[in-house]
């Protein structure tokens, strides 16, 4: 039996389960993107330059424990995107039908993006063998990244990243 080194069976794991596509950093332009909505609309980044900072939460999928509480989370602090100047978007590949049950049942008041085919994913960096990794980008009004983050970041640290517009 041969025995291999634990560092070799680490990268190789972390290769086959998609860990290896890197994140966006802050400082880096927004890739553009044009997707549908939960509310019927084509949302694109662009239009939101110059006018609103965009919170993109890349998630797993729609109806699973965690992404559950993280979109219930921005979801009861809402307004205080919204004081900021903010747009929120989920985003994840499952279809149209999989994320209006999703929003209807949890009562989210921003859309959800579908991504079919994961192109977005792949672009931002969150794109897992299997599914997305759970990631986190606020994009400002000139199309740059001013935050990014891996995992299930506290709504106050998002917060914290969009500037104050008093």
């Amino acid at each position: 039996m041969k025995i291999f080194p634990l560092a070799l069976v680490v990268t190789l794991c972390t290769s086959v389960m998609g860990e290896d596509t890197m994140i966006l950093k802050s400082g880096d332009t927004a890739p553009d993107f044009s997707l549908e909505s939960t509310d019927g609309n084509t949302i694109s980044l662009k239009e939101f330059a110059g006018d609103k900072y965009v919170v993109l939460i890349f998630y797993p999928g729609d109806e699973t424990p965690v992404c559950t509480q993280q979109m219930c989370e921005i979801r009861d602090d809402y307004s205080s995107f919204e004081a900021r100047n903010a747009v929120v978007f989920g985003i994840n590949p499952a279809g149209r039908k999989s994320h209006e049950k999703f929003a209807k049942k949890n009562n989210l008041q921003f859309p959800l993006l579908m991504d079919e085919g994961n192109r977005t994913g792949e672009r931002y960096g969150v794109k897992g063998l299997i599914m997305n990794k759970r990631t986190v980008y606020v994009i400002d009004k000139d199309g740059k990244i001013i935050y990014a983050k891996r995992g299930k970041p506290a709504v106050s640290e998002i917060l914290a990243s969009i500037p104050d517009n008093k």
